[in-house]
C-alpha cells in the first residue's frame, strides 16, 4: 500500500530528474537512513523506482521507471541523464536544501528548471535557471556554476536573470568564475556569490 509520503518521495524524484538517497531522506524528512533505505527499496521492490550507479565514487541516483511515471501521470519518456551534468545536478539539490533551511521555505515553492522548461511549452527552448523561489516578496533566481563558460552565454544567463527576477544567486567555488559575476555587478543589479563548499558543509550537518 502506497502512503503519502510515497507520492511525495516519486515527486520530488521526478521535479529533479534524480536524487540520492540523502536527498530524499532530508527533503521527504524521513527520521534517518535506515527509515528512508527501508522505504526506498518498497519503492524499488514495487517497480516504481530504478537506482543506478553512473559514476564511480557517487552513490546511487534514483530515477522514476515508467510505472512510476504512470503512477504521477507525468510525461512517460524516461528521463536522459547526462553523465557530464551529474555533479552540477547534485549540487543543485544540495543547494535546494540549503535555501530551504536558510529561508524556511516549504519544497513546493520551489521550481525546478525541469519544471520551468515544462511551463514554457513546446517554443523556442530558452535559458532557465536551476531553481527559483519567492521570499518576502522577491523574486530569486539560483544558478550552480561549476566552470567557467564563455563570456557572451554567460552575461546573456545574467542579463536574463535581470530581467525576470529581483535577486539571483551564483553558487561557485570557481575563483574565475566569481571574478566574472563581480565585474558583472555595476551592470546587473541583484547578483549574489554563494560559496559552494558552505552549501554542501551544510548539507552534510
Amino acid at each position: 500500500m502506497l502512503t503519502q509520503r510515497d507520492y511525495f518521495v516519486l515527486r520530488i524524484v521526478h521535479k529533479f530528474r534524480f536524487c540520492l538517497g540523502r536527498h530524499l531522506q532530508v527533503l521527504a524528512g524521513f527520521s534517518g537512513q535506515r527509515a528512508t533505505d527501508r522505504r526506498l527499496l518498497l519503492l524499488l521492490e514495487g517497480g516504481y523506482l530504478r537506482r543506478k550507479k553512473y559514476l564511480y565514487g557517487l552513490p546511487y541516483l534514483y530515477t522514476l521507471t515508467h510505472k512510476g511515471r504512470l503512477l504521477l501521470a507525468v510525461n512517460k519518456r524516461a528521463e536522459t541523464i547526462r553523465v557530464d551534468r551529474i555533479t552540477h545536478d547534485i549540487n543543485v539539490v544540495e543547494a535546494v536544501i540549503f535555501y530551504i533551511d536558510k529561508y524556511k521555505l516549504h519544497l513546493e515553492e520551489i521550481e525546478s528548471e525541469k519544471e520551468l522548461h515544462i511551463k514554457d511549452g513546446f517554443g523556442k527552448r530558452q535559458h532557465q535557471p536551476d531553481f527559483v523561489f519567492t521570499h518576502e516578496g522577491n523574486k530569486y533566481a539560483v544558478e550552480i556554476e561549476l566552470n567557467l563558460k564563455s563570456k557572451d552565454t554567460h552575461e546573456k544567463n545574467v542579463k536574463a536573470n535581470y530581467l525576470n527576477y529581483d535577486i539571483q544567486i551564483w553558487v561557485t567555488d570557481d575563483k574565475k568564475v566569481r571574478e566574472r559575476l563581480q565585474g558583472f555587478m555595476n551592470a546587473y543589479g541583484g547578483i549574489e556569490i554563494q560559496d559552494l563548499k558552505g552549501v554542501k558543509d551544510h548539507v552534510r550537518i
